[in-house]
């Protein structure tokens, strides 16, 4: 065995002591996110805000449509819109996910596209794909991850290391779908726009028309550039994006089925659990008790 390949990897080094349970777990910069999973998780719906993904140990598989896309060590994920999609991860106690997130600020994003003076976005930006782990990320993260063992360095340099970070997925492959979020031509940016709102408004009632006329398009065209972005009509995308945020509010929240159907705009909670089981498998309450005695285990 050679000695790199006896060498730990510095990121899991860096991560597994800011780790104490399975799951998400948000540090003192509020971009910024650790996981964990010492057991693998079959496939199952799921959303990531848009941000960067880095998977130090372990190895997820994304499933976008007819899409499969690996992430683990030596990669990175770069999701650019909130897309449902199905994610598998695998794991053990032996060797846990272990993994950090960094959310996109808006506001930063656009002011490193500005001063970098990157070109025009492309027609068709993917908006979900893995991407090479170079030496410049590779050095970032671990800048970052320093960082959050000294609590007086991460209040001085917190957002500069994640500012770096950013920096670098902006050069890389995935740097035009990036760069598509802060910019407002053409037809992708316009269902950029309709999807983010989409995202803050779940609950409402929405029709297909002002949707269409939020992004200045027919009802036809703007079904055909939804469905090529987002791989699923606008209903379909709507109700797996609400099924998601009631998962969430069962899991993480206090929240009984009722509560849960009636936050993400559902009228019916029998249908609600009928589509929620076809979704995940099993019913919302099924679900709750399984994934809280996990929790508590």
């Amino acid at each position: 065995m050679t000695e790199s390949a006896a060498r730990p990897c510095p990121l899991i080094e860096l991560i597994a002591p800011l780790v104490e349970r399975d799951g998400y777990m948000p540090t003192s910069l509020p971009s910024v996110t650790l996981m964990a999973s010492r057991r693998p998780v079959p496939r199952t719906p799921l959303i990531y805000d848009p941000s960067l993904i880095i998977v130090a140990q372990g190895h997820k598989v994304g499933h976008l449509g007819d899409r499969e896309i690996h992430y683990g060590p030596g990669q990175y994920l770069v999701q650019t819109l909130p897309l449902p999609f199905e994610c598998e991860t695998h794991a053990s106690e032996e060797a846990p996910l272990l993994g950090v997130s960094v959310r996109f600020d808006p506001a930063l994003l656009g002011e490193l596209v500005t001063a970098m003076g990157e070109p025009e976005v492309e027609q068709s930006p993917t908006p979900m794909d893995s991407v090479s782990m170079t030496a410049g990320m590779q050095a970032a993260v671990e800048r970052l991850l320093r960082t959050l063992h000294d609590p007086a360095e991460t209040t001085a340099m917190g957002e500069a290391r994640v500012r770096d970070v950013v920096f670098e997925a902006l050069k890389g492959e995935q740097g035009a779908a990036m760069r598509a979020l802060v910019q407002h031509d053409g037809h992708y940016s316009r269902i950029v726009q309709v999807l983010t709102w989409l995202h803050e408004h779940y609950a409402a009632d929405v029709a297909i028309e002002t949707l269409a006329q939020q992004a200045s398009m027919s009802p036809s065209t703007f079904h055909q550039h939804f469905k090529q972005v987002t791989q699923a009509s606008p209903l379909q995308y709507l109700k797996r994006l609400r099924l998601i945020k009631a998962q969430q509010l069962l899991v993480q929240e206090a929240c009984n089925v009722n509560q849960a159907a009636e936050a993400v705009g559902y009228r019916s909670v029998s249908q609600f659990s009928r589509d929620y089981k076809r979704c995940f498998g099993d019913s919302p309450l099924k679900h709750r008790q399984q994934e809280r005695a996990l929790q508590a285990s």
